[in-house]
């Protein structure tokens, strides 16, 4: 009599996972930017598919630790049940460098002060601190779920965003192809605070001072964007609308309403999967939320381009520390 053997269930290994590592050093590279190097044995495993790769930073509850923090493919719905006294703080960063050769990551902070607690830590981190990266596993076949850089095959790209957006623009221009063409426009607080990047000769990089104390965000940001796109691109959005997805916006009532349910403290987040059109420009934004509501309206309903065409990221709202 033959008996059958259950085959064993096979899971997929997951995308992200919980890395423990520990501050290696802390580099103050401006005024307003430190990178800080993280490393640890688990660290080799850290995925190394770059660009604007998203991580969760968890940091240190200040009586516990880490102890309550949980652990599992499902850590986010068991750290929503814990009682809110008990919760670690965590932030979303974007990966500067991975070096799985040494077990070092690198992440860039950009500092304003101790109003959040994720610029407060990086302020003051030393070499030894814990900290908890829910980052990508290299070995996992999801692991660029965490990417929105996605241009498809275009022929330029347009980056563009305020100090927050910063290390994910210089991560993205370090791996862009050598024949790659556009521009990244970048604020940040200060001539101080311009950083060396490394970027291909046929995209321009400018970086953009606010100037004084009054200064606020987007007011470098959107001109320069107006005036690099009046010299450098073509409206893509000529397709026929019958060659749009359901969900995109057919009309400018339309793309108003897609606006508004970005207001208050809804997330603006858009990432399409770019569309390979001739002379199409991709443009990626990301920053404080209404500067890049601004910049998104006037590429797709002024400019003419296509709007999956234009990744779009809130980052931050203006009278809000930081978002989670």
């Amino acid at each position: 009599m033959l008996t059958s053997v259950a085959e064993p269930i096979v899971r997929p290994r997951p995308a992200y996972r919980s890395f423990r590592a520990e501050v290696a050093r802390a580099e103050r590279l401006s005024p307003h930017f430190v990178r800080v190097t993280f490393g640890g044995a688990e660290l080799v495993d850290f995925g190394t598919a770059g660009l604007d790769q998203r991580v969760k930073l968890v940091f240190p509850h200040a009586e516990h630790g880490f102890a309550d923090f949980p652990d599992g493919d499902d850590w986010y719905r068991a750290w929503r049940e814990l009682p809110a006294e008990r919760r670690n703080v965590f932030r979303t960063y974007t990966v500067r460098a991975v070096r799985p050769e040494l077990a070092e990551v690198d992440v860039d902070f950009a500092l304003h002060g101790d109003l959040g607690p994720a610029s407060a830590w990086a302020a003051r981190a030393a070499a030894g601190d814990e900290l908890i990266i829910i980052g990508p596993d290299e070995r996992s076949p999801e692991r660029t779920i965490g990417i929105d850089f996605r241009p498809g095959a275009v022929d330029t790209v347009l980056l563009a965003g305020d100090e927050t957006a910063a290390p994910a623009i210089c991560a993205i221009l370090a791996q862009l192809p050598a024949d790659a063409a556009g521009a990244a426009l970048i604020e940040v607080p200060s001539d101080a605070d311009v950083l060396p990047v490394a970027a291909p000769a046929g995209v321009e990089v400018r970086w953009l001072a606010r100037s004084g104390a009054d200064a606020v965000h987007g007011e470098r940001l959107v001109p320069a964007v107006r005036d690099w796109v009046a010299r450098a691109t073509t409206p893509t959005d000529g397709a026929d609308a019958s060659d749009a997805p359901e969900d995109a916006p057919a009309s400018v009532a339309a793309l108003d309403a897609a606006e508004a349910a970005d207001a208050d403290d809804a997330p603006l987040w858009d990432v399409p999967e770019g569309r390979s059109l001739d002379g199409a420009c991709y443009a990626w934004l990301a920053g404080e939320a209404s500067v890049i509501t601004a910049l998104r309206r006037f590429l797709v309903r002024d400019a003419g381009l296509d709007r999956r065409q234009v990744a779009f990221m809130g980052y931050w709202r203006r009278g809000r520390a930081e978002l989670e």
